[in-house]
């Protein structure tokens, strides 16, 4: 695996670990298409690649007929970032929606062994709890062994409902429920992100004050009246969350298609309503009680047991935390921030080792092997992928076998799995491996990259186009969507 190291920067601590770049994006679109370039957006044109994307955005257009598509094909913006992402070896990990919600993880393909225990789940607050208008989305996962949770939200709207967005935000974090004794809500686990359009306005202040700090980019003016950072000094919650300076013009409210602040007749006072914030979950001392020394006594329930934390570190620094102008598509630009995050890695080996067995093509049955590397959770609906190099997600597969049924022999060494010639693309192309474990919702092991050879039967009898199935197509020209 490639070392992190390249991402350099953060080397405070006494101890060998590894530098992973985030980037987080928080957008409320407006119900807009996405635009055509969003390589700004995603700093594409920057020295250092990003580990991990996270995309959170609000108000993605959810009319009905759009929305009953888009339970069979992606919505017009994830298919839009895949497209961006996959020609740069990034995969979609793992994506939730509720209405006009929407949150993406996307990572580079060397990581994705080794982010597991995948979950994701949603808690309306909008109209009485019933509809998904306002609320939060979440996934949590594991990264190197590290619990990370990303929770996009988008909080009641208006001045007077400050109060409001964080009795929301307390609710949502409390509803939350994940399938884990580790990290059973969103506070449970090490490090948690919460962003989005969070809607907290800038209160007292009139307009033309704001707008003439606001063109005089003095910003600091403007802080001690941002809603957000008010209530944060009273409640103990957000206290326990960080965020950098405000040293960008506020992302709220602008007309659409330019960067002039709201001129309609509501004049509505320009507002940093698009935030991100971190929390490091805090360490547990030192016990005698064995059950708190685990994170499981009753005092231990909000803390890092001590141990874990000194034997795995991590540590975090925000590169950058800005508004990207260029965007005007929204009546909000979009934020983005960018991470550092410094860890001692709790693993490094993927749980099964992935290789084709001998030449693929349609013309014959095929086989290939994996090795179990490390004991994990196996189940009779684990499956293996045949993927194009390329792909851009997990169901991005070109096709699958069940690993327990179509299981040919076992030996100390490998276990072989038989696919047969007709799941292989007759026009063949690069291809890769993936195992899938059902019970940890990831990839667990990717082969190498391989050739899978044009069918030669096919070539020589001149039946190439007659049997050349979307499959095929969908290799040979690389449009694939998922």
């Amino acid at each position: 695996m490639a070392s992190l190291e390249r991402n350099g920067g953060l080397q405070r601590g006494d101890y060998e670990a590894d530098n992973f770049r985030l980037h987080i994006v928080t957008w409320n679109v407006a119900t807009v298409d996405p635009p055509d370039d969003m390589s700004s957006l995603l700093q594409f044109d920057s020295s250092k690649d990003a580990d991990l994307y996270v995309i959170g955005l609000q108000e993605v257009y959810s009319g009905p007929l759009r929305f009953m598509s888009e339970v069979v094909f992606d919505d017009p913006w994830s298919y839009a970032l895949m497209t961006a992402l996959a020609p740069r070896q990034y995969v979609k990990v793992s994506s939730i929606r509720m209405q006009g919600l929407l949150l993406l993880i996307f990572s580079k393909l060397e990581h994705l062994p080794f982010i597991r225990n995948i979950q994701g789940t949603y808690t309306r607050t909008g109209i009485f709890g019933y509809w998904g208008n306002k609320g939060g989305v979440s996934i949590r996962l594991s990264l190197y062994g590290h619990m990370l949770c990303f929770l996009n939200c988008h909080l009641a709207a208006h001045m007077k409902h400050a109060a409001e967005r964080v009795v929301e935000f307390e609710y949502i974090t409390d509803a939350q429920i994940f399938n884990s004794e580790k990290a059973e809500r969103i506070l449970d686990h090490r490090l948690v992100f919460w962003f989005g359009d969070l809607n907290f306005r800038i209160q007292d202040h009139g307009l033309h004050f704001i707008r003439t700090c606001i063109s005089n980019q003095n910003y600091s003016l403007l802080w001690s009246k941002d809603q957000l950072i008010m209530m944060k000094q009273k409640e103990k919650l957000l206290q326990e969350f960080e965020e950098g300076p405000l040293d960008f013009q506020p992302t709220y409210k602008f007309d659409v298609n330019t960067d002039t602040y709201d001129s309609s007749s509501k004049k509505r006072k320009p507002a940093w309503t698009d935030r991100i914030l971190w929390r490091l979950r805090p360490k547990a001392p030192h016990t005698d009680n064995k059950q708190d020394r685990h994170g499981d006594g009753p005092d231990a329930k909000d803390v890092e047991p001590l141990e874990v934390a000194e034997e795995y570190p991590l540590e975090i620094r925000q590169d950058l935390y800005t508004s990207n102008m260029e965007y005007s598509i929204s009546d909000h630009k979009p934020v983005t921030g960018i991470f550092t995050l410094k860890l001692k890695m709790m693993y490094t080996t993927p749980l099964v080792r992935l290789q084709p067995e001998g030449e693929w093509s349609a013309d014959i049955d095929a086989t290939l092997l994996y090795s179990p590397l490390q004991p994990f959770p196996s189940s009779t609906w684990d499956w293996i992928g045949l993927y194009k190099v390329g792909f851009t997600s997990v169901s991005d597969y070109i096709t699958y076998t069940w690993v327990k049924d179509d299981e040919v022999s076992i030996d100390e060494d490998a276990i072989k799995v038989y696919v047969s010639k007709e799941e292989i693309p007759v026009r063949g192309g690069e291809c890769m491996l993936g195992y899938y474990c059902n019970t940890l919702q990831c990839i667990i092991g990717i082969s190498e990259p391989f050739r899978v050879h044009e069918s030669k039967v096919a070539t020589e009898e001149g039946l190439m186009h007659e049997m050349t199935n979307n499959l095929d197509q969908i290799v040979a020209s690389g449009d694939i969507r998922n």
